[in-house]
């Protein structure tokens, strides 16, 4: 069976010790980022469907992702959450659970 996508480092190992063999590469600068970014949607859409006990196992792999796409890019989690806090403060959070229905133009 194929699965072209971004796996875990210890998956391999994990195969192994099951019994089965694998094939893997090394992604390059760009394809790396952009696998990132598909598990990312990959990780979200898991943690979308999770049941109230496997959520935060999910939420686990989500930060997992989002942890290498910040050293990817270079980026540092405290930028991110301050680029948060600033807009939090601009737009809101989501405290008061609101569900835009409409606009009326």
């Amino acid at each position: 069976m194929e699965y072209p996508k971004l796996i875990r480092d210890l998956i391999p190992s994990i195969i192994a010790a099951s019994g089965r063999n694998c094939e893997t590469r090394i992604l390059d600068g760009p394809e790396y980022v952009e696998a990132l970014r598909e598990k990312l949607v990959e990780e979200a859409c898991e943690a979308k469907a999770a049941s109230a006990t496997e959520l935060a196992t999910e939420l686990a792999d989500v930060l997992e992702v989002i942890d290498a796409l910040l050293e990817a890019h270079g980026l540092q989690m405290e930028q991110v959450q301050q680029l948060q806090a600033a807009r939090r403060s601009e737009r809101g959070g989501f405290a008061n659970r609101l569900l835009l229905l409409r606009i009326d133009d």
